[in-house]
């Protein structure tokens, strides 16, 4: 009873909260290296969805989107990485399940990207679908939902397929283009990055079967509410934006509006910052440092760039996608 107590005064502390904004910096884990996600520049500099996600979320504590520190992290150092305190925030491409929400004392915040596991092959091999790809080894990367994904779905159709199992998804597409195996399993947005980097991309075929649901999010500690109610709502603001119309290049503009949501969103009325315990500004300081929720997608995963996604499922859900931001008031 005493210890139950003891952890729940902990959570309403605000522990976590109060580290970050003490520190003046965010701790953000990312993927080692995924193009459109997080991947280094030439520079440097981290590019992608979720290396932007990080500079949003410091952009709304701070100010600041350059307040970051990036953690680069393979699947299985990730949540171990998190547990232990090394990283305030985990925004790298991983799947919100039942499992890891409920038995790892960390919190499942919010969804950023859907998705879905499917398999790369070489064109060469001329499969049209999954059920060709009997005895084939396939590259996976372990501690994933992909690898248990892949398992049961050989399984369950009477199917034979030879693990090699790899950290780093860079390791795995070397394997592929090498040939050390015959296909890599994983989320589809995953594949598309990986083949936008290979010497010769048009000689790998993504297969068009879906086989699971991969919803994507950020992912925090258990020891504190405000804390989660900060990423959570960080997140929840840019897919408002793009639901109101504003956008990193109107944003000033916006602030006239006589529309109350946006005038809470960006702070015109203080009442959501003051909520959070930042400032009034948080949301627009957000959206002017990345944009809001298409100006993202679009900027790092999109037609006109090397990955090439269509938005699909990740379109506003007034446009027949599931994005939806909870209502801001």
């Amino acid at each position: 009873m005493a210890l139950a107590l003891g952890l729940t005064g902990a959570a309403e502390a605000g522990q976590t909260f109060d580290a970050v904004k003490a520190r003046g910096v965010l701790n953000c884990g990312v993927n080692v290296g995924i193009a459109g996600f997080s991947l280094p520049d030439s520079q440097g500099t981290w590019r992608g969805m979720d290396a932007d996600l990080c500079r949003g979320l410091a952009a709304a504590l701070f100010g600041d989107p350059a307040k970051v520190r990036f953690a680069p992290l393979t699947a299985v150092q990730r949540f171990t990485a998190l547990q232990s305190g090394e990283i305030d925030v985990l925004i790298r491409q991983t799947t919100l399940t039942m499992t890891r929400d409920t038995s790892l004392g960390l919190r499942m915040v919010a969804v950023n990207l859907y998705d879905g596991h499917g398999f790369m092959v070489r064109k060469d091999a001329a499969i049209t679908e999954s059920k060709g790809m009997d005895g084939m080894t396939i590259c996976l990367s372990p501690g994933t939902t992909n690898e248990l994904v892949t398992t049961d779905w050989f399984r369950a159709n009477n199917l034979r397929f030879t693990p090699l199992l790899q950290e780093r998804m860079q390791d795995n597409a070397t394997a592929l283009q090498s040939g050390r195996c015959d296909a890599i399993g994983t989320d589809a947005t995953q594949l598309a990055a990986l083949r936008s980097q290979f010497t010769n991309p048009a000689n790998f075929v993504i297969l068009p079967e879906r086989f699971s649901k991969e919803p994507y999010g950020p992912v925090v500690r258990r020891d504190d509410q405000e804390w989660f109610d900060v990423v959570r709502w960080t997140l929840s603001a840019l897919i408002q934006a793009e639901e109101l119309g504003v956008n990193s290049g109107n944003l000033e503009q916006m602030k006239g509006s006589p529309n109350p949501e946006i005038r809470r969103l960006l702070g015109v009325d203080p009442v959501l910052g003051n909520s959070l315990k930042l400032d009034p500004a948080w949301a627009a300081n957000a959206i002017r440092a990345i944009g809001n929720y298409g100006e993202l997608f679009d900027r790092n995963l999109g037609p006109q760039t090397p990955i090439g996604l269509e938005r699909g499922l990740n379109r506003l859900w007034t446009n027949g996608g599931l994005m939806y931001s909870w209502p801001m008031r």
